[in-house]
């Protein structure tokens, strides 16, 4: 999604906590002696507490349990892999913080993270100074991979960001299609949340939506850290909108709709990956029955490819659930760990002393059969795959309605 820190101390107790080795534990520096091995550290950065927790701690576990997966398999021969997760509470300045403390570790050869686009912007210079490799399974602002001009001239700035989600230049459009062509829906009132994720998302999507024919009723913008929206949803309710397409993150999302429909406007509110949660659905109440997102490929519980991912997650016994971001972490730490392989075998069974840098440069060419599906990467570090789906809430739950891809 997205753009989503926490003082150091914080930080520093939320990474003590991860520590994975085939051995047991070992210090962040440990070349893996008692084993003949090595330690490669996989960091994790993504909101472990706060508001948006739900999705970055199912991150946290998806990368935890590759980083397993791959020690009990032996995936890459004399490596033994870890994690270190960081919790960034969905601020730029703590993600910054963290990518300086990520970087500091000579050990991590890889950054999982972050959930937020505002986030994401604060650290990929750190990491590509570094030629530290991150990659992404929520990031879906386009300009992170494409340039701030994307719409007009594409470029990509930091050779060392990837992401295995889709981008907001399909997710946007690709709700507009659906709500204009398959709800009908033709009047919209459109809300952001002036962040660099949600504000891009209601962007694109309105943009999509006008050119299909759709008006747009009014337009509005919150501020994320209120909970009272009734003036808005009264003029909502005024403007006659057939229904509502909100850019931001379920914790506003929950209460907007709850108070749209409380105003007496009995229309769907729409959003993107940001408020695909269950946590969404708590906050919106009962009446939230028939309110739309749309999240980046399809329904893991429907992968054939996802089934050995879905079991193992429930075998570990997390306390929280993989969410919306669960697949995409699992791939994109598994990324990194094809990338480290690669670069192992290149050199003779070890990791040469420019590892970061290499692994950096093998990522471009990773490509395998994930959880998600195909997991591989165009000339921008974008995910190649661009699957789409649309849920609806019904019986207290999120249903997926259409899957597809963006046809511009």
């Amino acid at each position: 999604m997205r753009q989503r820190s926490l003082i150091a101390i914080t930080a520093a107790l939320s990474a003590g906590a991860l520590t994975l080795t085939a051995c047991g534990s070992r210090d962040s520096d440990d070349k893996g002696s008692d084993s003949g091995g090595t330690t490669v550290t996989i960091g994790v950065d993504a909101p472990l507490t706060g508001d948006l927790s739900a999705l970055g701690l199912g991150i946290k576990n998806s990368v935890d349990l590759a980083a397993k997966t791959a020690n009990k398999k032996k995936y890459v021969d004399g490596v033994t892999f870890k994690i270190e997760a960081l919790d960034d509470q969905a601020q730029p300045s703590s993600g910054q913080q963290n990518a300086t403390k990520l970087v500091a570790d000579k050990s991590v050869l890889g950054v999982v993270g972050p959930l937020n686009s505002s986030v994401a912007e604060s650290m990929q210079k750190v990491f590509d100074d570094a030629k530290l490799v991150e990659v992404s399974p929520a990031n879906t602002n386009p300009a992170l991979t494409q340039g701030t001009d994307w719409q007009n001239s594409k470029k990509r700035v930091y050779p060392s960001y990837f992401r295995t989600a889709t981008t907001d230049a399909i997710q946007g459009p690709f709700a507009a299609q659906y709500l204009f062509n398959d709800a009908k829906k033709k009047k919209v009132f459109v809300i952001d949340d002036k962040k660099t994720y949600g504000a891009g998302l209601a962007a694109t999507f309105t943009a999509e939506f006008k050119k299909l024919g759709g008006a747009v009723a009014g337009t509005e913008h919150i501020n994320p850290d209120s909970k009272d929206f009734s003036a808005i949803a009264t003029k909502v309710k005024n403007s006659g909108a057939d229904v509502v397409y909100y850019g931001g993150e379920y914790p506003q999302a929950g209460p907007l709709s709850k108070q749209i429909k409380a105003a007496g406007a009995k229309i769907p509110v729409v959003g993107g990956d940001g408020i695909y949660s269950a946590d969404f659905i708590k906050l919106a109440g009962a009446s939230a029955v028939g309110d739309l997102a749309t999240s980046v490929g399809a329904p893991v519980e429907e992968l054939p490819s996802a089934k050995e991912f879905v079991a193992n997650y429930k075998t570990e016994n997390y306390k929280e659930a993989y969410e919306a971001y669960g697949g995409y972490s699992y791939d994109s730490a598994w990324a990194i760990i094809e990338a480290v392989k690669k670069v192992v075998d290149d050199n003779d069974g070890k990791l040469p002393d420019d590892a970061r840098a290499k692994v950096t440069a093998a990522m471009q060419n990773v490509s395998f059969d994930g959880v998600t599906g195909k997991v591989a990467f165009d000339e921008f570090g974008d995910a190649t795959n661009k699957q789409l789906t649309v849920y609806a809430v019904e019986n207290g739950t999120w249903k997926s309605v259409k899957s597809g891809t963006y046809t511009g």
